[in-house]
């Protein structure tokens, strides 16, 4: 039976209200990277990834609770692989990335994360790599050519090859999500809350093992915990699934990919961090990749509707 489309006041409503959340999105994701730069002068980036996963986790609970959504756990060992990835890798390397280089670069070279999921798909999903992504994918290599900028090894560099870890891992985690869906009943909420619970404990271990300074409990400690575990990690995930009813994906990602453009300003004007003209370079070869990248796939979705 063909569905009914919704009335054209519904459609003109949900619009507006769905970029808004993209744009609200896009602050709160983009200036996490700062407020988690910050907090690592405060407790170790074990702890912190730890504690924030555990209070983004929560917060996905009462989300689900409240909302009369079911708390019952997907299968354990597939959601367990996803909570390594998505959870575990991914809040472990952007912690270290961030000790070691610039919120703003940090968060441009994670950011390249689209590009590695073509790769991952492509080896483990056998999805092609059409046309204009391979343009797309050569801007973000030599993007990352230069803020890498391998030939000079100075300073900041374990902390680049640290985020291009973390979006690498980011990616491959969006990849086994979404082979895992179609093979579990649990809705998306729940697999998110769940995996993010059980990639908490592997946080915590490693946090017992490694030895670090003791938290120091200053007010900013405490804000950073609750904005990038409540705001950043719980409501942004509940949000952006709220989104993604109102806006196309495709929509979405094209406004998305201001986060890392917003990081690097808020590091420019918070921490001075202004990017030397390579790194620049780089920067902007890594927009226009993603820019290029979200345009194709927002027409291939226009394309098949």
């Amino acid at each position: 039976m063909s569905s009914v489309p919704p009335p054209q006041s519904v459609v003109t409503t949900r619009l507006p209200v769905g970029l808004a959340g993209v744009a609200l999105l896009v602050l709160v994701w983009a200036y996490n990277w700062i407020v988690t730069k910050n907090a690592l002068h405060y407790v170790g980036a074990f702890d912190f990834a730890a504690h924030r996963s555990a209070i983004g986790a929560l917060t996905l609970f009462a989300i689900l609770l409240f909302s009369r959504q079911s708390l019952l756990p997907p299968p354990l060992l597939p959601t367990l692989a996803l909570g390594l990835l998505q959870t575990s890798g991914f809040t472990l390397l952007m912690n270290l990335a961030l000790i070691n280089g610039g919120a703003g670069k940090v968060a441009v070279l994670a950011y390249t994360m689209p590009f590695w999921t073509l790769f991952w798909a492509w080896l483990v999903l056998n999805e092609r790599i059409l046309g204009g992504q391979w343009l797309a994918i050569g801007l973000a290599f030599a993007g990352m050519w230069a803020i890498v900028d391998p030939l000079q090894l100075h300073g900041t560099l374990l902390g680049k090859l640290l985020a291009v870890g973390a979006g690498l891992i980011w990616a491959a985690a969006t990849v086994y999500a979404k082979w895992l869906r179609p093979r579990m009943r649990s809705g998306a909420l729940s697999l998110t809350a769940w995996q993010m619970a059980l990639g908490t404990l592997p946080l915590y271990l490693v946090a017992w093992v490694v030895p670090q300074a003791p938290p120091q409990p200053r007010p900013y400690f405490w804000f950073a915990l609750l904005y990038a575990g409540v705001l950043a990690s719980g409501l942004g995930w509940w949000m952006w699934m709220r989104v993604l009813q109102r806006v196309p994906a495709g929509t979405a990602s094209l406004n998305a990919l201001a986060i890392p453009l917003v990081a690097v300003c808020a590091a420019w004007i918070e921490h001075g961090e202004r990017p030397a003209a390579s790194e620049l370079t780089g920067m902007l070869l890594v927009a226009m990749a993603l820019g290029l990248l979200s345009w194709l796939t927002a027409r291939r979705q226009c394309n098949q509707q």
